[in-house]
């Protein structure tokens, strides 16, 4: 079983690229949480896979809120449990931090993997460059095809790269606290109010409201799913993201 949460398509794209392999059902987190799906059965000796992106160096709201309610019937004998970190720059501290939920319910992850891919954080990285987007996914393809045969052999250890160590947590979440701020978002008069927005974002942050959308909440899981998803890319956030472009795995 593997567990994914994905806003642009990186995550979901490798999960689903490992499930394809390893033969592991896919269990959409931002659906469970939607529909309030928090427990689980596994066969004995069956994968637990988690894959997440990675946001501000910490795990994403919606992932540690998962974790920490993620419950499996029974005595689970035997699983091999492993977390894949999707990430631009670094995957920071978040296998450490998955690594202490799961122990507090008595499970241990027994391997950490990570994949390199297109950073979607436009408000500081430009995705506007086609071609070294392209090359950056191809590159992620071997990446995902090496971690598929570390997982098949249940291989143990921390095999994930560029990881920060878990002090770096306190400050972290400070800058995720402030960029989980709804008031960074503007709207263009591009926006013809089709409601995509609302219908993409994983904890149901925005409402149309006059064919527009309006943030509801002060806080989101700041995934830009909104803004890379907009067809007329009318939704921004802060002065960078408009001149960066929009990103959805291809």
């Amino acid at each position: 079983m593997i567990f994914y949460f994905s806003a642009t398509g990186n995550s979901r794209y490798t999960a689903e690229k490992l499930a394809e392999k390893t033969g592991d059902e896919l269990v959409d987190i931002a659906a469970c949480r939607k529909e309030g799906r928090f427990v689980f059965t596994l066969k004995d000796g069956e994968n637990i896979g988690i894959v997440t992106p990675v946001y501000d160096w910490i795990l994403p709201s919606i992932v540690e809120e998962f974790l920490n309610r993620l419950t499996f019937d029974g005595t689970v004998k035997d699983p091999y449990i492993f977390l894949v970190t999707t990430f631009g720059t670094t995957p920071g501290c978040t296998a450490s931090l998955a690594d202490r939920i799961l122990k507090q319910k008595g499970l241990a992850i027994r391997a950490f993997y990570s994949v390199q891919m297109p950073d979607t954080w436009t408000p500081i990285f430009d995705l506007s460059d086609k071609e070294k987007v392209r090359k950056m996914n191809q590159k992620a393809d071997g990446q995902i095809d090496e971690i598929t045969e570390k997982i098949l052999a249940r291989q143990a250890g921390d095999f994930s790269k560029r990881r920060l160590p878990v002090i770096i947590e306190g400050p972290a979440r400070a800058s995720y606290e402030h960029a989980r701020k709804t008031s960074h978002f503007t709207v263009g008069s591009e926006c013809i109010g089709c409601g995509l927005c609302e219908r993409n974002c994983p904890v149901q942050a925005i409402r149309i409201v006059d064919k527009k959308p309006v943030w509801v909440k002060d806080q989101c899981v700041m995934c830009l799913s909104c803004l890379h998803h907009c067809p007329k890319f009318a939704i921004r956030y802060g002065k960078n993201t408009e001149k960066h472009g929009q990103y959805v795995h291809p």
